[in-house]
C-alpha cells in the first residue's frame, strides 16, 4: 500500500491547485474518479476574472489571485506557462428598467477593491457596447480591468506543477471505501489502496457524497446547472462582455462568435449536466429585446455544474467531527478566478497555519470558510 502525507480527491481546478500548493512540502496523491481530469465543471467553464463578482469573501480571494494570474512565473518560479493566462475583456454589467438600484449597490460595494469601475447612463453604455438598445438599459457599470481566463491553461499549469513537485495523479479511481487506521485508508473499485493521515475533499458536485463516505455529515452542497450556447457574431462585434445584473443572461465575445447563457441555476443531482432548451429560448428572447443581435440560430450548446452552499462562500477547513478530513469545496461559479489565492489559503489551513497575509489583509479570516460556520455569523471584516 502506497503511503502519502495528503490524498486529494478530485482532479478539477480545485484539486490540482491545492495539490500543487501542498506538494511543496508534502507527498501528495491526487485521485480522480473520471478517466479524464477536469471532465465536469472545470472543463466546461467560460471563466472570467471579475473583481466585482461575488460577495466580499469572493472579492478578497479574486483580487488576491490577480498577481498570480497576471504573472504566474513570478508568483511561482517553478511554473512555466507557455501562453498568458489572462486576456483583456472588459465587463459591462447592465440593469434593465426597474433594476438600476442593483447597479448602484454593486458600484458602491466594489469600488474599494476595484477603484476603476465606473457608472454609465444608457447612452454611455450604448457607446461602450453598440449592440445594446439604450432604451432597455436604465444604468450600467463598466469594469475595464476584467479579463478572460484561459481555464485549460491554468488547470494544466497547476497539474504540471503538481507533478514537477513529485505529486502523483491517478485517474479512473473513485473512492469506494474509506476507513481510519492510524491514517485514512482509501480504496478504489479495482482494489487499489492508498494511505494518508489527511484527505482533502475537492470532489466538486460530489463533495457531500464523498464526505458521507468518510463519516462526515455534509455541508449542504447544491449542484446548480448552468447552460451556455454559441451564436454567430455580427460584423464588428467587440468587447465588452454584457451581463445582466438580474442574472437574466450574459453575452461574451469568444473567438469570433458570441458565447451566451441564460445564467440559469437549476438544482440537479451530481452528474453529466445537459443544456436546458427552455432556458436557451428564454435567454434568446431577453437578448433580442436588450440588444440588436436578433439571435435566431444556436450553433452549439452545453452545460456545467456550479456548486454552492447557502451563503455562496467556499467551504475550506477540517471537518469538526472527522479527524484528518479536510473540506475544499463549494467554489460555485468563482472557482477559476479565485483558484490561486484559495489554493494557498487551503494549503495553509491544511498545515495548521494562518491564512496568507495578503488574503487576510483583504478582510478574509478562516472562520468565514470553516465547514461549521454560521451563514449569519461569517467572520469577514471589510477592509
Amino acid at each position: 500500500m502506497d503511503a502519502y502525507d495528503v490524498i486529494v480527491l478530485g482532479g478539477g481546478m480545485a484539486g490540482v491547485s491545492i495539490g500543487y500548493e501542498l506538494a511543496a512540502d508534502h507527498r501528495v496523491l491526487l485521485l480522480e474518479m473520471e478517466a479524464t481530469l477536469a471532465f465536469h465543471t472545470t472543463g466546461r467553464s467560460a471563466a472570467m476574472f471579475l473583481e466585482s463578482y461575488g460577495g466580499p469573501a469572493i472579492r478578497a480571494l479574486t483580487t488576491a489571485s490577480r498577481a498570480f494570474l497576471t504573472a504566474p512565473a513570478e508568483a511561482a518560479p517553478d511554473l512555466t506557462p507557455t501562453t498568458p493566462l489572462l486576456s483583456p475583456l472588459p465587463m459591462l454589467h447592465i440593469a434593465r428598467p426597474g433594476y438600476g438600484e442593483a447597479i448602484r449597490v454593486l458600484h458602491a460595494e466594489v469600488s474599494a477593491l476595484v477603484p476603476d469601475v465606473v457608472l454609465l447612463d444608457p447612452a454611455a453604455a450604448a457607446r461602450a457596447q453598440p449592440m445594446l438598445r439604450p432604451e432597455h438599459v436604465e444604468l450600467a457599470v463598466l469594469e475595464p480591468g476584467a479579463m478572460e481566463i484561459d481555464v485549460h491553461g491554468l488547470h494544466q499549469l497547476f497539474l504540471a506543477g503538481l507533478r514537477r513537485r513529485g505529486g502523483q495523479v491517478v485517474a479512473a479511481a473513485p473512492v469506494v471505501s474509506a476507513r481510519p487506521d492510524g491514517a485514512w485508508i482509501v480504496r478504489d473499485p479495482a482494489g487499489r489502496s492508498w494511505r494518508a493521515p489527511v484527505v482533502v475533499n475537492a470532489a466538486g458536485a460530489w463533495a457531500d457524497r464523498v464526505g458521507l463516505r468518510f463519516g462526515a455529515s455534509g455541508i449542504g452542497l447544491r449542484a446548480l446547472r448552468r447552460t451556455a450556447f454559441m451564436v454567430e457574431a455580427p460584423p464588428g462585434a467587440r468587447a465588452p462582455m454584457i451581463a445582466d445584473i438580474d442574472d437574466a443572461f450574459y453575452v461574451k465575445p469568444d473567438a469570433g462568435k458570441l458565447l451566451c447563457s441564460p445564467a440559469d441555476e437549476t438544482v440537479q443531482e451530481p452528474g453529466d449536466a445537459r443544456p436546458d432548451e427552455l432556458e436557451i429560448a428564454r435567454a434568446i428572447d431577453v437578448i433580442n429585446e436588450v440588444t440588436t443581435l436578433d439571435v435566431s440560430h444556436v450553433r452549439s450548446a452545453w452545460a456545467g455544474l456550479r456548486n454552492f452552499v447557502a451563503d455562496r462562500t467556499p467551504v475550506v477547513g477540517y471537518d469538526p467531527t472527522v479527524e484528518g478530513f479536510f473540506w475544499f469545496a463549494a467554489q460555485g461559479g468563482y472557482g477559476i478566478q479565485t483558484a490561486p489565492a484559495l489554493a494557498r489559503t487551503g494549503a495553509a489551513l491544511v498545515r495548521g497555519e494562518p491564512i496568507p497575509p495578503d488574503v487576510a489583509a483583504r478582510g478574509l479570516l478562516a472562520p468565514a470558510l470553516a465547514p461549521d460556520r454560521s451563514a449569519l455569523q461569517l467572520a469577514l471584516r471589510r477592509p
